[in-house]
């Protein structure tokens, strides 16, 4: 359970950081939630990156398949990062319309 609750915190600082570091070099508010669910895809996939130009077919058909196989636990820690990110967004917002430019 400790493991579980360690894992959300992590996850979502994680992705809350590489989003915020993501937006204030790219100038891009909302870039890596829309990238995210590729992230999700190559972390719950057992598949080559390479596959996926190769036999595209085979590959996404075996990534959704897995995709569909996860369970509750794997949803809410994923899901955590995918917060993290939206709530990076959000205080980039924030900070831009306090006025900070390197922002």
């Amino acid at each position: 359970m400790i493991q579980f609750i360690v894992s959300i915190l992590l996850f979502f600082v994680i992705f809350f950081g590489l989003a915020f570091i993501l937006n204030m070099l790219l100038r891009r508010t909302w870039l890596m939630a829309v990238i995210y669910p590729f992230i999700v895809l190559l972390i719950v996939d057992d598949i080559a990156t390479t596959e996926y130009f190769t036999a595209p077919g085979a590959s996404f058909t075996a990534a959704f398949s897995r995709l569909t196989e996860i369970t509750i636990a794997d949803i809410s820690i994923l899901g955590a990062g995918f917060i993290g990110t939206i709530v990076s967004g959000i205080v980039i917002r924030l900070l831009r319309k306090s006025g900070y430019q390197m922002f």
